[in-house]
């Protein structure tokens, strides 16, 4: 008889959850935790978004500028040739060193010159392009250093991410529509590509304007459908990447708004030390006015203090017999008005004075409870 074998192994099932305390991330992020990943420099951003706007922007700066450049050209070329021979001529066919550099110089700056339009541009839409897309704002953290990022575990997670796959998806996928683009514009040109070494430079200039522009505008409106497809896709990870599990949304609230629990205990302290404020002053009352069960409010009128009654104490049920006990140790006089004791608790808080509309009310009462103390 064989005897059969079983193999335990113990395994954690978090292991197979989402990374975060308190289980899986199904809960939108906070207002708190959108800004602290501001302050990180974590926003929702897509680099084609820039790339698509630079690539627009670029082309049709060379088709408005392409006449300026071909003029420079005529202009300035010539003029380096025929320094150039000038100075081989003065000395008998040699270049001497300093010639030599202050050409090159020359039309470096030259360059310069020219390219500082394409430049310039270039930083404002690159500026630009990420500022529609989140609120500028200048932030440091991102540039401390942090030791985690060299940790290859985590390199290794990234390269086989979603982010990983879906950049290389979209590369894929701009190289195959990119090339049929350029393919599809340049068949039919070949003729007119080849015979621009003997063009007259203008002419030459022209037709690689017509080239270069037509093909970058194709290229670049492809693009910007990438950029929106990116877009879209970057704002959707950015939310997903923020939502929060139940348990950080709750010590969040902790955090941001106190436990509960100790909210409630301090709620409960300050009811018991204004229950013994109103305790210790409901001996300078003149009179309770009940209803008689329900509710009692103790009244006290000082006119040197105040031009009105004011409410000295008030309670429901329980506290309402502890106030007519109090009361009747202090021998304050206790009168039933049903009606005035009710608006008294609903309408008039502890401290304050009591309102005009019931003046003859409690004038009435106190006229009683002095005639019955021989006050008046």
């Amino acid at each position: 008889m064989m005897l059969e074998k079983k193999l335990l192994i113990a395994y954690n099932l978090q292991f197979f959850a989402k990374e975060g305390p308190g289980g899986e991330k199904t809960e939108p992020a906070t207002a708190k935790r959108l800004r602290e990943a501001r302050n990180k420099g974590q926003v929702a951003k897509s680099k084609e978004v820039v790339q698509a706007a630079s690539l627009l922007t670029f082309f049709l700066l060379i088709q408005f500028w392409t006449s300026s450049l071909a003029f420079r050209a005529e202009t300035f070329f010539p003029a380096i040739y025929n320094r150039m021979d000038e100075v081989t001529t003065l000395y008998h066919g040699e270049m001497p060193f300093g010639n030599m550099r202050a050409l090159f110089v020359e039309m470096l700056t030259n360059a310069m010159v020219w390219m500082a339009p394409f430049l310039a541009v270039g930083v404002v839409v690159s500026f630009l392009g990420n500022k529609v897309q989140f609120k500028w704002k200048i932030v440091t953290k991102p540039f401390k250093p942090k030791f985690s990022k060299m940790n290859p575990i985590s390199g290794i997670k990234k390269i086989f991410s979603k982010q990983s796959l879906f950049n290389l998806l979209l590369s894929i996928v701009k190289i195959v529509i990119i090339s049929f683009v350029v393919y599809n514009y340049l068949t039919g040109r070949e003729e007119s590509i080849f015979l621009l070494y003997d063009m007259p430079l203008r002419q030459a200039m022209s037709l690689m304007k017509d080239i270069i522009v037509g093909l970058g505008i194709r290229i670049s409106l492809f693009y910007v459908i990438v950029a929106v497809v990116d877009y879209i896709y970057q704002k959707r990870k950015f939310r997903e990447d923020m939502k929060m599990t139940k348990q950080e949304v709750k010590d969040e609230m902790k955090s941001d708004e106190g436990d509960p629990q100790i909210k409630a205990k301090q709620r409960q302290r300050m009811r018991e030390a204004s229950m013994r404020r109103m305790m210790q002053q409901l001996p300078q009352a003149d009179v309770v006015i009940t209803n008689p069960d329900h509710f009692a409010v103790a009244i006290q009128y000082d006119a040197e203090k105040f031009p009105a009654p004011v409410v000295l104490a008030k309670g429901a049920g329980h506290l309402a017999q502890r106030i007519k006990d109090v009361a009747g140790e202090h021998h304050i006089e206790i009168v039933e008005n049903k009606p005035l004791a009710r608006m008294l608790y609903a309408n008039v808080d502890i401290g304050e004075m009591v309102p005009p509309e019931l003046y003859k009310a409690v004038a009435e009462v106190l006229a009683f409870v002095y005639h019955l103390q021989g006050k008046v």
